[in-house]
C-alpha cells in the first residue's frame, strides 16, 4: 500500500478522474502545448551561430584557466604533437618505426609514377612525400593517416592544368602554375578549417564519390597503358573513346614486346603480392614491399640486359637533392594567379574530402575522436608549406594509410619515419632509379588504384535508394567517358540535386491508430492501423520552408479530396477534421506560416477544421508571434495526435 502523498497513488487517482469524467460525457483532461519563453533576438541569433560554427565548443578547456594555461592549450590546439608527445615513449616508437619503414617502401616507388599522372618530374612526387607530411605530423590530429601525392588528385591536377599550358611545351609555366595551385588548394582548406566550414564538404555525398573514384580509377588505368604498352604518342585527353582509339591505333607498330612482357610479368607479381595480403592480414606486409621489389628488380633487368636500346621507356633521370624552395615561382599576380586559384580550389576540395573520409575511418576503428576543423588547417598549412618548396597537392593516401595503420603505427611518428626515408632517398638513391622502366611505374598504378573501385559499396548503394545511385553511375560515366572535372561537375550537381529535391518535396503521411494503442502511424507502413471516422489524420516529415510550402498546403488538400471521395455520400465518415502532426517539423517560416493560412481558409470552405498537433518548440512560438494560433484557436492545438483525435471525436458526438 502507497504512502499518503505517493506519486504512483496520485497518478492512479487521476485516472480514475479521466475515466469517470469521460463516463459522465466529459472530455477527459489534455495536455497543451508550451510555449517557450521569448528570447532575446541576439542571443537566439548568437546560439544559432554557435550551434552552427562551433557546435564542438572548442573553447570549453579554457574556461576558468590561467593566462599561462590557456597559452599552453592553444598551443597544444594549433599544435597537437606538444599534447601526445608529452607521454610518447619507446613501445610507441618501434610501432611507428615498422610502420614508417613499410610506408616508406610503399611511397617511394608510387610517387614517381604520380608525379607522371601530373605531368611533372618523377622527384617532385618525392618532394611531395618529404615535406608536407613533416608539417602535417607536427599539426595533424589523425595517428593513422600517411601523407604523400595520391592518384586521384595527381590525374586531376595534372588533367586541369594541361588544359590551361602544355606541359611538354612549356615545362617552366606549367610547373610554376602546379605550384599555384598546390598554394591555393592549401589556401581553400585552412581557410575552410580556421572558419569552421568543415561541412561544406559534406555536400558531395558518400554515392557520389564512391562513383567519381571508380570513374578516376578507371580513367587512370587507361592512361597508364602508354607506359603499359611502350607508346611513344598518345592522346592527351582521358575520356575512354580518345584513350582506346589512341591505343589501337598504335597497335601495328607503336606497341613495345618487351615493354609488354616486362609491365605484364610485375602486374601479375603485384596482384598476386595483393591477393596475400588480403587474404591474410597478418602478411600485409608483402603488398607494401611487393612496388619496392618490382623497381629495383626491374632496373636491375634493364641495367643488365640494356632493354633500353631495344625500345623499353626507362625513368632516365631523377634529380638529386632534397626540395629546392619555390617561392618565387608561385603565380601571385598576373594571368596565370586565377587560373591557379580556380585549379587549386578543386583540387584542394578533392584532397580534403579524401583526407577526411580516411581519417574517420580509421579514426572509428580505434576509437578516438578526430577533429575536422584542426584537420582541414594541418592539411591546407602542409600544402602552403609544400607549394614554397617544390611539393604539389598532397593529401592522406588510402592505400598507404591502410598500410600504416595494419603496420601497427601509433603516433604521427611514423610520417616523420618515412619523411626520413624518402630524404635519405633523394639525397643518395635517386640516381640509382635512372634505368627504372616506365612499364613498372604503370603496372605499380595500375595495382593502386584497383581498390579505389569499390562494386560492393555500388550494389549496396543501388539497394538502398536508387538517386544516390543515380549519383554514382552519373559520376562514374562522366568521368570515363568524358573527363575528370565533368564527372566531379555531374558528382556536384546530382548532390545538390537530391537536397533540393527532398527539401522542395518532403515525404507526408496519413496516419491511423494501431489497434489496441493510443499511436498513431503511418497506414502504408502499418496496414492494420485504422482511420477514426469523421477525422483526417496526416504528417509532415520536414521543415516548412518558401520552398516547400506551396507542395505541403497542395499535398494535404489532395489527401483530404481523395479521402472525401473515398466516403461520399456517407454522412457518418465524412472528414470534418483534419489534423496535422507537427512532430517531425522542426522550423516554419512566414511562407509556411502563410501556406497554413490558405490552407485553414480552404478547409474553412470544405467546412473542416484545422488541428495541429505537437508542434515543436521554434514553431509554436512562431505561430503565436505570426497570430496564426489565434487565428484556428487555442483549443486546436494539442500535445499528441491521440489527444487532438479524442478532441474531435467529443466534438462530432455532440453533433446530431
Amino acid at each position: 500500500m502507497h504512502p499518503m502523498g505517493d506519486p504512483a497513488d496520485e497518478t492512479h487517482k487521476t485516472k480514475e478522474t479521466d475515466a469517470l469524467s469521460s463516463s459522465q460525457g466529459q472530455a477527459p483532461h489534455r495536455h497543451k502545448v508550451g510555449i517557450p519563453p521569448r528570447q532575446n533576438l541576439f542571443k537566439e541569433f548568437k546560439s544559432l551561430v554557435k550551434e552552427t560554427f562551433f557546435a564542438d565548443d572548442p573553447l570549453r578547456p579554457f574556461k576558468d584557466q590561467t593566462k599561462f594555461r590557456k597559452f599552453i592549450l592553444g598551443m597544444e590546439a594549433v599544435f597537437p604533437i606538444l599534447d601526445w608527445g608529452r607521454n610518447y615513449n619507446a613501445a610507441k616508437f618501434r610501432g611507428d618505426l615498422i610502420a614508417g619503414l613499410t610506408i616508406a617502401s610503399l611511397c617511394i616507388p608510387q610517387d614517381i609514377g604520380y608525379a607522371k599522372l601530373a605531368n611533372l618530374s618523377p622527384e617532385y612526387g618525392l618532394y611531395s612525400s618529404f615535406v608536407p607530411p613533416l608539417v602535417y605530423a607536427i599539426m595533424g590530429s589523425s595517428r593513422d593517416i600517411a601523407i604523400g601525392p595520391v592518384a586521384v588528385v595527381s590525374l586531376l591536377l595534372g588533367t586541369l592544368l594541361q588544359n590551361e599550358i602544355d606541359p611538354i611545351a612549356h615545362p617552366s609555366e606549367y610547373r610554376r602554375l602546379a605550384f599555384t595551385a598546390t598554394f591555393f588548394a592549401g589556401i581553400t582548406q585552412a581557410t575552410l578549417g580556421v572558419f569552421r566550414l568543415g561541412f561544406l564538404i559534406d555536400f558531395l555525398s558518400h554515392a557520389a564519390i564512391v562513383g567519381f573514384m571508380a570513374g578516376a580509377a578507371i580513367t587512370i588505368a587507361l592512361q597508364q597503358l602508354k607506359g603499359f604498352l611502350g607508346i611513344k604518342k598518345f592522346t592527351r585527353n582521358t575520356d575512354i573513346v580518345s584513350v582506346l582509339h589512341s591505343v589501337f591505333s598504335a597497335a601495328h607498330d607503336g606497341w613495345n614486346w618487351q615493354t609488354i612482357l616486362l609491365g605484364a610479368s610485375f602486374l601479375f607479381f603485384l596482384l598476386i603480392a595483393r591477393y596475400i595480403g588480403k587474404k591474410n592480414k597478418n602478411y600485409f606486409w608483402v603488398a607494401a614491399i611487393a612496388p619496392l621489389i618490382s623497381v629495383v628488380t626491374s632496373t636491375l633487368i634493364v641495367f643488365l640486359t640494356r632493354a633500353d636500346k631495344q625500345g623499353v621507356e626507362i625513368v632516365k633521370h631523377i634529380k638529386k637533392g632534397i626540395n629546392p624552395s619555390s617561392v618565387k615561382e608561385i603565380y601571385f599576380s598576373g594571368e596565370f594567379l586565377g587560373k591557379g586559384f580556380k585549379v587549386g580550389v578543386v583540387a584542394g576540395m578533392i584532397a580534403l574530402t579524401e583526407a577526411t573520409a580516411i581519417g574517420r575511418t580509421f579514426a572509428s576503428m580505434k576509437d578516438y575522436h578526430l577533429d575536422g576543423n584542426k584537420e582541414m588547417t594541418a592539411l591546407g598549412a602542409m600544402n602552403i608549406v609544400g607549394s614554397m618548396t617544390s611539393c604539389y597537392v598532397a593529401t592522406g593516401s588510402f592505400s598507404r594509410s591502410a598500410v600504416n595503420y595494419m603496420s601497427g603505427c601509433q603516433t604521427a611518428v611514423s610520417n616523420i619515419i618515412m619523411s626520413i626515408v624518402v630524404f635519405l632517398t633523394l639525397l643518395f638513391i635517386t640516381p640509382l632509379f635512372k634505368y627504372t622502366p616506365n612499364a613498372i611505374l604503370s603496372s605499380i598504378i595500375i595495382s593502386a588504384v584497383i581498390g579505389l573501385v569499390d562494386y560492393k559499396a555500388a550494389i549496396l548503394i543501388c539497394k538502398i535508394d536508387k538517386f544516390d545511385f543515380i549519383a554514382c553511375i552519373g559520376a562514374f560515366f562522366g568521368v570515363v567517358f568524358v573527363s575528370v572535372e565533368i564527372g566531379l561537375l555531374i558528382a556536384v550537381c546530382i548532390s545538390f540535386a537530391k537536397i533540393l529535391l527532398q527539401v522542395t518535396r518532403p515525404r507526408t503521411a496519413i496516419l491511423g491508430k494501431i489497434p489496441g494503442t493510443a499511436v498513431y502511424r503511418n497506414v502504408q507502413q502499418y496496414p492494420e492501423a485504422t482511420k477514426v471516422p469523421g477525422v483526417l489524420a496526416v504528417r509532415i516529415d520536414s521543415a516548412i520552408y518558401f520552398s516547400n510550402s506551396n507542395y505541403v498546403k497542395e499535398r494535404i488538400l489532395r489527401w483530404l479530396t481523395d479521402e472525401e471521395e473515398r466516403v461520399k455520400g456517407d454522412y457518418q465518415t465524412q472528414i470534418k477534421f483534419l489534423i496535422v502532426d507537427m512532430s517531425p517539423v522542426t522550423d516554419i517560416d512566414t511562407s509556411g506560416i502563410h501556406a497554413f493560412e490558405e490552407l485553414h481558409r480552404s478547409l474553412q470552405k470544405r467546412d473542416v477544421q484545422l488541428v495541429l498537433a505537437n508542434p515543436g518548440p521554434v514553431v509554436i512560438d512562431k505561430l503565436h508571434t505570426s497570430n496564426f494560433a489565434n487565428l484556428i484557436g487555442e483549443d486546436k492545438i494539442y500535445l499528441t495526435v491521440a489527444d487532438a483525435v479524442a478532441y474531435c471525436s467529443s466534438k462530432l458526438t455532440e453533433e446530431p
